[in-house]
């Protein structure tokens, strides 16, 4: 056992997982994938802005396919009715939300208005953006919030020049009730991530995940996406999981390195820069570490379930195909 333990840490001192560039897959979520179909895209759609549409194909389906920014892209784009809708699922609270949202719809923009003269005397008319954050991660968040670029203008004095603003909506199981009254998929789906975690929290991450899923089949919950997309639902849950833990540590890394670092430096520099200094030095070095592990927990998770493919787990993890076979040797 201590045998096979030093392996594994040696496997991750050996892979650093950089910040994905465009080409590189990107890892989808259960949310992107159930909300990618038309019908369900439009249904959540009415349910946010009590609307009535019938026609899926009233939507203009926009997402950029290689806008990728800290290795992150935004889920959902769309037009409707002469408006741009940026829909992103979050399981974890980030307030960069905002400002990630403004690369995207500057990119969006750029895209809509290629090979338009932004120099004619005519104005080029561009569709109203709307930024919306579905959240279901464990932190404690009210039904809705707001999160604006603006909060993070340093020295920022009278009204902002430019803004931008994220309206997040809780979906986890409980909250929202009259917009997941209006959308039975979103309600399916914060039922599906609420029995995850119930049953994670007393057996194996990768039995739980099949509890919860065979469950939803039975009881007839998300029951015709699971059984068609059973294999893929699974290891994007196990991924997802792993991901909301690793970041979770993070966040208490990023604190505690900040905390101490800023302390020790303090005496010299001041508290309170240098509590600033020790928390950003802390935060950049920790979040490869914790994507790098939450992919290598995920790869290995897969391996022993001896269901999935070297090329299926690399595609999930985001890891490279000779990574994951070395995992599997070192296990």
């Amino acid at each position: 056992m201590a045998k096979r333990k030093r392996k594994l840490q040696n496997t991750k001192k050996t892979f650093t997982v950089k910040v994905p560039a465009a080409n590189r897959n990107y890892k989808d979520t259960v949310f992107r994938m159930l909300f990618s179909n038309r019908k369900n895209l439009l249904s959540l759609y009415n349910a946010v802005n009590q609307r009535d549409y019938k026609n899926p194909d009233d939507l203009e389906i926009v997402t950029l396919k290689n806008a990728i920014y800290m290795g992150m892209k935004n889920d959902l784009a769309f037009i409707i009715d002469t408006n741009l809708y940026l829909y992103e699922h979050q399981s974890t609270y980030n307030p960069n939300i905002p400002l990630r949202d403004l690369f995207y719809i500057s990119n969006e923009y750029q895209k809509l208005v290629d090979k338009k003269s932004l120099y004619s005397s005519t104005l080029q008319k561009i569709p109203a953006p709307n930024f919306i954050e579905f959240y279901n991660g464990s932190t404690i968040l009210s039904d809705c919030t707001e999160l604006k670029l603006s909060s993070a203008f340093e020295n920022l004095s009278g009204e902002p020049k430019l803004e931008l603003t994220v309206t997040v909506l809780n979906v986890n199981e409980g909250h929202n009730a009259e917009l997941m009254q209006h959308c039975s998929t979103l309600k399916e789906y914060a039922q599906y991530v609420a029995r995850v975690r119930h049953y994670a929290a007393n057996m194996s991450l990768n039995q739980a995940v099949e509890c919860a899923v065979d469950e939803c089949i039975k009881e007839g919950i998300l029951a015709e996406f699971l059984s068609k997309n059973r294999a893929e639902v699974i290891s994007m849950s196990i991924f997802e999981y792993d991901k909301e833990l690793e970041e979770k540590k993070l966040r208490k890394a990023e604190y505690e390195a900040g905390f101490s670092d800023g302390e020790k430096s303090g005496h010299e520099t001041g508290f309170s820069e240098g509590h600033k200094s020790g928390f950003s030095e802390g935060r950049e070095s920790g979040f490869s570490e914790g994507q790098n592990h939450a992919a290598i927990e995920t790869a290995r998770r897969m391996l022993q379930s001896n269901k999935f493919t070297i090329e299926e787990i690399a595609k999930f993890s985001g890891l490279s195909q000779q990574e994951v076979e070395t995992i599997s040797s070192d296990a």
